[in-house]
């Protein structure tokens, strides 16, 4: 009978041994207390679980201990063209060759507030049945948010989670995201113009930083080129330059910018986009709280 009970506890402590195996191969979403649904398209369901995300750093600032590093699990459920699209920008064809068995993913994420960041530290992609398809450690590249980014909801969601807020969120979705600045017509009829993406815009110092969508159409309005400008904007000097940036014409495509040298250029007064510069000094003063948030500086 002492025999039969032996091999049965070791038999009990050996299943359990699986089970736990199996569990530490899972990501730690497989704990998470709820998904919130925060956004789907044709491509791709997004979610993040509130109770995951937690301050990692935080820094002294004006108002106090400041988080600087938040970190939080997001998952995506693909429709096929989403997992289609995400494996080849993944380079997994060789493990997942046919996109409709890739279901859904689950992401740790580290995002940074203060420099409007999400870089993703773990992934896990699985079939309908809950299967691991492939699984990474190795953490991606920073990604700067803004309004061409895919992580922009999972950005939002989480930051406001942490500052108990829906700032970001209701930024995002309002109508005047986009402040329109200054247009013109050229000698050929063509017309330029350019917005802002008030969502990014941020100050520092003297120096207004944020995303700029300008645009040129001709006198059809069909579109001839676009260049989305990431610009440092010296307010009191009334001076900017270009950060980064992407440029797309019919011939070209997208295609990044190149050789930018960091250069603060003067606007000239009493052009369209000097109005656009006014513009800026009043959207500065109308709406501090917001260009100063999460700030450290005093």
């Amino acid at each position: 009978m002492m025999k039969i009970l032996v091999q049965k506890c070791l038999g009990l402590m050996l299943v359990l041994g699986v089970c736990l195996t199996a569990l530490s191969l899972q990501p730690a979403t497989a704990q998470a207390d709820g998904w919130y649904w925060l956004s789907s398209d044709s491509k791709y369901s997004k979610y993040y679980d509130p109770k995951s995300v937690y301050t990692a750093e935080s820094a002294k600032g004006p108002q106090g201990d400041t988080p600087i590093a938040l970190k939080a699990w997001t998952r995506t459920d693909y429709a096929y063209a989403g997992a289609r699209e995400t494996i080849a920008a993944y380079k997994l064809q060789n493990v997942i060759p046919d996109p409709g068995k890739f279901a859904y993913s689950y992401a740790k994420v580290l995002v940074s507030p203060q420099n409007r960041t999400l870089q993703y530290m773990e992934e896990a992609f699985y079939d309908k049945q809950g299967n691991r398809l492939w699984h990474t450690t190795a953490p991606g590249s920073v990604k700067e948010i803004n309004s061409q980014a895919f992580d922009e909801t999972f950005y939002t969601a989480i930051v406001d989670a942490a500052f108990n807020s829906n700032r970001e969120q209701e930024r995002a979705k309002s109508r005047d995201r986009w402040l329109s600045l200054w247009e013109q017509t050229t000698v050929d009829g063509n017309r330029i113009s350019m917005m802002t993406d008030t969502t990014t815009l941020r100050l520092r110092g003297d120096n207004l930083i944020g995303w700029f969508w300008q645009e040129t159409k001709d006198n059809n309005g069909a579109v001839l080129d676009i260049k989305f400008l990431k610009l440092a904007i010296n307010l009191p000097q009334g001076s900017e330059k270009v950060v980064s940036g992407r440029y797309w014409s019919q011939q070209t495509g997208w295609t990044t910018l190149r050789d930018i040298d960091g250069i603060y250029r003067a606007i000239r007064k009493n052009t369209p986009k000097y109005e656009g510069l006014e513009m800026l000094r009043i959207y500065v003063q109308d709406h501090r709280s917001w260009v100063q948030r999460y700030q450290l500086e005093k």
